[in-house]
């Protein structure tokens, strides 16, 4: 660790992938905790989530954010659904020019002063680090060449894709591994760390004043990016007197008892503390931030993403839970599977946190 008199360590190079908030929510956790070890260490946050989602979680700080893409993930048809064939074409066309971003990313890192690059979790910036000799970290709870392998018996053209991860991640010096996590042997050297996220604040009565909502009632949070509830859905929704509903923005319905909350207000941990369930589609970030809040879940079916094997176990194992089918969730026939929940069993397991100190000490030890 730097000491006074000395020179403070070269700056990081964070990559954050733009498929899903959890990500993004994780390495702002880090990004925050490698801050309190250096609180003058600059960071260069790459990723095409908006700067305005980092400036929520980080506040002020020596920071700042470049867009970029670096993978694509998968394109979505909504929080649930995935369309497979425009997901290949979309990667393969990001690929196609994979030459050119490698040699940009290598410009970059030597113009900067990068002493150290992290990934959660494309591939590509890895291969640019290794040509400068800059040490390099991998964090995550799952790999692209794992997610597409899936793939590859229904289309052949995902198995070069799969290679080109596989060699690109083999170039990592260290790949921190989240819990929910497949083996993701494309990493030379593996550490299990613990969960990385925050637990929030109840401001219940807060959230009361500003939406209207009777705190008296069951608050059930509605966690999706974008879910399509028509007008027969909203209506077998309102009909839950017992319940309010929040979402987040930008989602958003007009019924009297579903309520939408800017993060820029209240911050996502802290709705999440403020509520007594969760319906969402099984995601590292929202199983993390009910986890550390101690949330029960309803969560829906996700079709075509192999992750979601990995996160179910992990919902048997840790939450307090209840299924819903996605058919029914479309429907707004949410009545049932929250009646159902509060009857259901505690979780067997418990899961320690605390990871995001974990990690921002490994990546001090490659920073000096």
């Amino acid at each position: 660790m730097t000491i006074p008199g000395e020179s403070a360590p070269r700056g990081v190079a964070y990559y954050v992938t733009a498929h899903g908030y959890g990500h993004g929510v994780r390495s702002c956790d880090i990004i925050c905790a490698l801050n309190k070890l250096y609180p003058k260490l600059p960071v260069v946050i790459v990723s095409d989530h908006p700067a305005s989602f980092f400036r929520n979680r980080l506040g002020e700080g020596p920071y700042t954010v470049r867009p970029g893409s670096f993978d694509f993930g998968m394109v979505q048809l909504d929080s649930i659904r995935v369309n497979v064939q425009e997901s290949l074409k979309s990667v393969l066309q990001l690929y196609d020019h994979r030459k050119e971003l490698v040699a940009q990313e290598t410009e970059f890192l030597r113009s900067h002063g990068i002493g150290l690059v992290v990934v959660d979790i494309p591939g590509i910036p890895l291969e640019s680090a290794e040509s400068l000799g800059i040490p390099r970290i991998a964090v995550g709870n799952f790999s692209w060449d794992w997610i597409y392998s899936a793939y590859v018996a229904a289309d052949p053209r995902w198995e070069s894709l799969v290679r080109l991860y596989q060699d690109e991640y083999s170039k990592a010096d260290l790949l921190l591994r989240l819990p929910f996590s497949p083996e993701m042997n494309a990493f030379p050297r593996i550490e299990d760390i613990p969960l990385v996220a925050s637990p929030g604040q109840n401001r219940r009565c807060e959230i009361a004043g500003l939406t209207g909502a009777d705190f008296r009632k069951e608050w059930i949070l509605v966690s999706f990016t974008t879910l399509e509830w028509n007008d027969e859905a909203l209506d077998n929704v309102a009909k839950l007197d017992a319940c309010e509903f929040f979402a987040v923005l930008p989602l958003e319905w007009r019924r009297m008892n579903i309520h939408s909350i800017d993060r820029d207000v209240i911050c996502y941990s802290d709705v999440v503390a403020s509520m007594d369930g969760v319906i969402t589609k099984p995601g590292f970030g929202i199983l993390s931030d009910c986890l550390v809040n101690k949330k029960p879940l309803i969560y829906a079916d996700r079709s075509d993403f192999l992750e979601y094997t990995v996160l179910e176990a992990a919902i048997k194992k840790y939450f307090k839970h209840q299924h819903i089918p996605a058919e029914k969730l479309y429907r707004g026939e949410v009545g049932e599977a929250i009646e159902n929940l509060w009857s259901q069993p505690e979780p067997s397991m418990t899961l320690a946190s605390g990871g995001a100190t974990i990690a921002a000490g490994r990546m001090r030890e490659y920073l000096d």
